[in-house]
């Protein structure tokens, strides 16, 4: 196990998440758009520069919520955690698939769909390794 200051451990969780959803969203937008991996690529690079920002956004909040409430990291914290990072991340991705792959906003939902359930999966179980490997430094005395 290793223990990083709160900043350095969230920068190396989003790092290290970000470099896995790559690879995963080009292989499923891959077989989703039924076109080249190059193309799809490009628009896992983008999802996955959208997916950063949001997560620094939202584990920010969630880490303030955590000490704040002092909560423990349970499964259902995590799962808590990956629902509302996945259903943020929806909001913003339905747009570009739209534009990208010129779908319907009906077949966008359901690319989306395809690509939440993935990705809650991945998520949960990314998260929950990590806090096993990295786990958060201890919360501060209250005084």
């Amino acid at each position: 196990m290793f223990t990083f200051s709160a900043p350095l451990r969230r920068l190396i969780y989003v790092l290290a998440f970000e470099a896995g959803a790559i690879a995963l969203s080009t292989a499923l937008l891959t077989r989703l758009g039924e076109g080249p991996a190059a193309e799809s690529l490009g628009v896992s690079v983008l999802v996955t520069v959208i997916a950063l920002i949001w997560n620094l956004v939202f584990n920010t909040g969630f880490e303030a919520a955590e000490h704040r409430f002092r909560l423990r990291r349970t499964l259902w914290l995590r799962a808590l955690h990956a629902l509302g990072f996945e259903g943020g991340l929806f909001l913003f991705t339905v747009p570009l698939y739209m534009g990208f792959y010129g779908v319907t906003f009906t077949e966008a939902v359901a690319m989306e769909a395809v690509l939440l359930l993935c990705f809650l999966i991945y998520t949960f179980f990314f998260t929950w390794g990590f806090d096993r490997l990295f786990p958060r430094p201890p919360l501060p005395a209250r005084g």
